[in-house]
């Protein structure tokens, strides 16, 4: 038997509709979820346990097994509908609490804790010091910068996404784990400034990864019989995700109007939304369809149904280039999963992604705020073969090299093994094994007082 086979891990996402086959498009349910159960079967094939701690809801098991060596465990936390991640925090404690006792009735011992989101991080920090395990906090998104590049003003804001109340809370757990895993290179440099003030020397940076058995090239045959049989025609432009104002499906549909005035047959193929749109997202699809015909678009895109995860690889395939138009983008995993599949892919500059790609030979990226500098980009991979052969080629070979699930897992174990070395003589934690800490997780979700482990 492998020595890791005895070695568990905990992962923690505790919003959105998280199962072994995630509903992806159901509120709060998209890449994070992917991310988290790809990176957990590749560390269990690499032979650690991993066990996946979420929240119980909507009546489903207390348990689920999601491969070999990966299981799904669901907690009690704020009763069985759905809550929103906005204001998910104030049910978190319920979640600690029930996972504490289970914990430590199975004597379960766990490596180290990897959390994801603000949500999770706050049931992540306050498991580490209850049960004196180290804490890996991969925020996914940050508060402050989704804050300053969401549209709308400061009232409807905080109204709407809570984030005095995430702003704070990111700040005490940043604070309080042992590393952060930030993304990108940009959210990085965000950790690292106001509010947040993280050292540096806090932080690692690990990518999302994609699933290369599923994502890759194929030949321009078959993309070509594809598009047939997905009944698209002309040349095709791509996004797909989430219902989201952050998207820019809006920015898009505005950067559509050079492209169409130039190319007849061009084409916006736009898929976002979810198997069970909420009144929001009908909203916002009601407000796209509008912006079309107010732009003369209505006959140049089409609004796809929700896009099931099995089919993803043969839209990508079938599309002419991909576009990722986000106002705001932590990573941009879309982004990278069309790439693999050798889709030429434009690029938002408000994320990450784009500061680790050679524009003009793996992908091209433009600001989508200046509508006319994105749709420019779009017709030079539209408009030139050569771009689009120089885009294909090397993006899909940019994916394999950085973006593999395994690369990923491999970098993730190794801040772990950082994280293990540094705090082998770490007083605060000595001090927590023995039962002098345990936090009192309440409305001050991090607030440390004097009491019993048990």
């Amino acid at each position: 038997m492998s020595p890791r086979a005895q070695q568990r891990i905990m992962m923690i996402s505790t919003h959105g509709y998280v199962s072994a086959q995630p509903e992806l498009g159901q509120p709060d349910t998209g890449g994070q979820v992917v991310y988290v159960l790809e990176l957990s079967k590749c560390l269990a094939r690499m032979g650690w346990q991993v066990d996946i701690l979420t929240r119980q809801f909507d009546d489903r098991p207390a348990q689920e097994i999601v491969a070999p060596r990966v299981r799904l465990l669901r907690f009690p936390c704020g009763g069985n509908d759905f809550i929103p991640k906005e204001t998910l925090c104030d049910s978190i404690p319920e979640l600690v609490a029930s996972a504490e006792r289970f914990v430590r009735k199975h004597r379960l011992r766990y490596q180290f804790i990897n959390s994801h989101y603000w949500d999770a991080g706050l049931a992540g920090q306050a498991l580490a010091n209850r049960l004196a395990v180290p804490h890996l906090h991969t925020p996914h998104s940050i508060g402050s910068w989704k804050r300053d590049n969401m549209p709308g003003t400061d009232d409807e804001k905080e109204q709407r996404f809570n984030f005095s109340r995430r702003i704070r809370d990111e700040k005490a757990i940043y604070d309080e784990c042992d590393t952060l895993i930030a993304t990108t290179l940009q959210q990085r440099d965000v950790l690292c400034g106001p509010p947040y003030d993280v050292p540096p020397g806090k932080i690692e940076v690990v990518p999302p990864g994609y699933d290369d058995t599923r994502f890759f090239p194929v030949s321009l045959s078959t993309r070509q019989t594809l598009k047939r049989e997905l009944g698209l025609s002309g040349r095709i432009v791509l996004a797909l995700g989430r219902m989201a104002r952050n998207k820019g499906y809006d920015l898009l549909i505005r950067a559509m109007v050079p492209v169409c005035q130039r190319l007849e047959d061009a084409k916006l193929f736009l898929a976002a939304g979810s198997t069970q749109p909420t009144p929001d997202e009908l909203e916002q699809l009601a407000a796209l369809k509008q912006l079309a015909a107010e732009l003369g678009l209505t006959e140049r895109v089409i609004f796809g149904d929700y896009i099931p995860d099995d089919d993803l690889a043969d839209y990508y395939r079938a599309a002419d280039v991909f576009a990722l138009s986000s106002r705001y983008e932590p990573f941009g995993m879309t982004a990278v999963e069309a790439m693999a599949c050798g889709t030429p892919t434009v690029l938002t500059t408000e994320g990450g992604l784009w500061e680790q790609i050679t524009w003009g030979l793996e992908a091209l990226y433009a600001n989508p705020n200046d509508t006319e500098a994105f749709g420019h980009a779009l017709l030079e991979v539209l408009q030139y073969q050569q771009v689009t052969d120089q885009l294909a080629k090397y993006g899909s070979q940019k994916a394999r090299a950085r973006f593999t699930w395994t690369g990923i897992a491999q970098q993730l174990l190794g801040v772990f093994g950082e994280v293990e070395r540094d705090t082998q003589t770490d007083s605060r934690r000595v001090a927590a094994r023995r039962g002098l800490l345990a936090p009192a997780v309440g409305k001050e979700p991090l607030l440390w007082t004097a009491g019993s482990l048990s």
